[in-house]
């Protein structure tokens, strides 16, 4: 087993959550084309140059792309982010720089969710991870969109969370009011100049590095650390495979 290779214990959680179509009899090992994907995401070597031993670079590319497009990378992540409990949850985001390959679309314009920021051309990754670090939910921008404008994306929970803990970006009255609708409690502390700042659990606040721990370990994986992605979509399910090792480790 190569040094980025699925264990047999982690290979026993995913593979009842890969498609269920009808397998040919010619059809590539699963196991293999999702090792040969986790190699790209850890190395964030060219497909070209993925090691003979994960099958031709063309399928492992080729399956890569259309089980996102299926939706299959996602269903994977979502089945395992429901064993979250009721707890708290921790949202933040981080800058990606956008390499310049990816930057640009056939018509010279940005490619989608990349923007210019004070670092360049960049995308925002956002996240909402539980109290153990597990992602749970995620979205990317363009690096120039405020951090608020995701917010939506992290809330109408099927099961509320206890309290959502974020940083000072989020501490408008409107996002405090949707996370009280949403039956939580708003752990956010206020901007300097707020008049009259409402109270928040400081205890449960200082845990915020629960998050940050979270980027430090998708910045370990260097697909992730610069965006290679010219796709928007391909992008996403990468950060969709390093959650789901998250998830089964």
């Amino acid at each position: 087993m190569a040094r980025f290779d699925l264990s047999d214990a982690e290979w026993l959680v995913i593979e009842p959550l890969l498609s269920k179509r009808a397998r040919c009899p010619t059809r590539r090992d699963d196991r293999v084309i999702l090792n040969g994907i986790l190699y790209i995401l850890r190395t964030s070597a060219p497909w070209r140059d993925l090691p003979a031993r994960y099958s031709p670079h063309t399928t492992v590319y080729n399956r890569y792309v259309r089980w996102g497009e299926r939706g299959v990378w996602k269903d994977i992540f979502d089945t395992l982010a429901e064993e979250c409990e009721d707890a708290p949850i921790f949202i933040d985001d981080s800058i990606v720089k956008a390499h310049h390959a990816a930057a640009r679309s056939k018509k010279g314009n940005l490619a989608k969710n990349i923007g210019r920021s004070r670092g360049g051309r960049t995308s925002k990754v956002h996240v909402a991870v539980d109290q153990k670090g597990r992602p749970i939910r995620l979205a990317i921008s363009g690096g120039h969109v405020h951090d608020s404008k995701l917010m939506p994306d992290f809330l109408d929970w099927e099961v509320p969370p206890l309290a959502i803990v974020a940083n000072k970006a989020y501490s408008s009255h409107k996002i405090r009011k949707a996370i009280a609708d949403e039956g939580a409690l708003a752990v956010i502390p206020t901007k300097s100049n707020t008049k009259k700042p409402p109270p928040h659990n400081k205890n449960l606040y200082v845990r915020r590095n629960i998050v940050e721990r979270f980027f430090c370990k998708m910045k370990d994986n260097s697909r992730l650390a610069t965006r290679l992605e010219k796709k928007g979509a391909n992008f996403l399910n990468m950060l969709f495979m390093l959650s789901t090792k998250c998830w089964i480790n």
